[in-house]
């Protein structure tokens, strides 16, 4: 098989869709791999290295999209969707619910769009999705904390606190990978963390888990709405896979902050989950509504290629190997979890949580796989 990697082009994207190493396994296998010239620099990988581990390095874009399979990071620009073949398989993140106009440009494409995070595995979990939401997760505390500093607009208070002040209040909504990671470290900072869900045995989980200065609370509107007025900053961190994720701060509620606090919205990538989120970019990563500061960045691991890129690479390469040995509907036949991973083929929704976003004809999984 024919495997293409493109640059990235989503702004302050850094990652790659694959590392020299993982060139090397597929290069083994006897695959053929063109990288686009650059496309690595940001996470550390020279031009030299892919050559070295047996790809081709090709200057133009449009030669890269020649290939049979695409292995890319973030979801396709508009400007990538000309290129994009009838029958490619694109495997890459792609948060489909979060807009219509990418769904129904891919199926227009007629391609195959086969998104890391609805891969599952065994135990229910996304094992595609779970290093980058380790990292977001991370990352949202470790943000927070920075525009929580009056010079980036946010109330000038310290996560940790200092003696006879109080640290800062952390409300994180969602218990789940992201919500977890970033309550561990806003509390290894010193803040007095709270985390916000609705299923009661991960809050039983959290509880005896989680340091002594984090609280969980059982998630309810009234519950939101009597801890926010205290609430410095504020983690949006749930997740319904492959779903478009609940609203669960108003506008109007916005009025019962303090001036000053943060919103930082991890969830954008499936839509965000409070009322006043639209994606940022790291090059303008914020913006104020009604005195409050807003973060919603929609590559947040982009800004730490060189983890996110080798955390990513670690569990993808196995199923880019599967898929390029075996083909993808043979590969999804034989891994039923890595075929939960197709959202568009040939144009029909074969994903219900993307049907259902959009109101978009679901065709069953079993019509496609023959």
């Amino acid at each position: 098989m024919t495997i293409g990697v493109p640059k990235e082009i989503k702004n302050n994207e850094y990652r790659v869709g694959m590392t020299p190493t993982a060139v090397s396994t597929l290069v083994a296998e006897g695959h053929s791999v063109s990288v686009e010239y650059n496309a690595g620099i940001g996470s550390g990988f020279q031009n030299e290295a892919y050559i070295d581990a047996g790809a081709q390095i090709v200057e133009n874009t449009k030669e890269v999209y020649r290939a049979d399979m695409i292995i890319k990071v973030k979801e396709p620009l508009p400007q990538e969707y000309k290129l994009i073949k009838e029958g490619q398989l694109i495997f890459t993140y792609f948060h489909f619910a979060s807009s219509k106009t990418l769904s129904k440009a891919m199926m227009d494409c007629n391609a195959v769009c086969l998104a890391y995070e609805t891969i599952t595995d065994d135990n229910g979990g996304l094992p595609l999705l779970t290093p980058m939401s380790i990292v977001a997760g991370r990352l949202a505390s470790q943000q927070g904390a920075k525009y929580l500093e009056s010079p980036q607009g946010g109330l000038g208070v310290l996560m940790g606190g200092v003696q006879g002040v109080s640290p800062a209040n952390v409300m994180v909504f969602g218990g789940g990978v992201v919500g977890s990671q970033a309550a561990l470290v806003a509390a290894g900072m010193g803040a007095n963390v709270t985390i916000n869900d609705i299923n009661p045995k991960r809050l039983e989980v959290l509880n005896a888990t989680m340091p002594d200065n984090v609280a969980t609370c059982f998630s309810t509107p009234s519950a939101i709405e009597k801890h926010l007025p205290k609430a410095h900053l504020v983690i949006g961190a749930v997740l319904v896979p492959g779903s478009k994720a609940p609203k669960l701060i108003t506008r109007k509620q916005l009025s019962i902050m303090q001036k000053g606090a943060v919103l930082f919205d991890v969830a954008v990538d499936q839509g965000g989950c409070f009322e006043t989120t639209r994606p940022t970019t790291h090059e303008n990563p914020t913006y104020v509504i009604d005195d409050i500061l807003h973060y919603a960045g929609a590559n947040m691991p982009g800004c730490v290629p060189h983890t996110s890129t080798q955390a990513l690479n670690n569990v993808t390469l196995d199923y880019a190997v599967a898929l390029a040995n075996h083909g993808w509907q043979s590969a999804c036949q034989q891994h039923p979890h890595l075929a939960n991973g197709l959202n568009v083929v040939h144009g029909k929704v074969v994903h219900r949580a993307l049907a259902e976003a959009f109101s978009l004809p679901l065709t069953p999984l079993n019509e496609i796989l023959i």
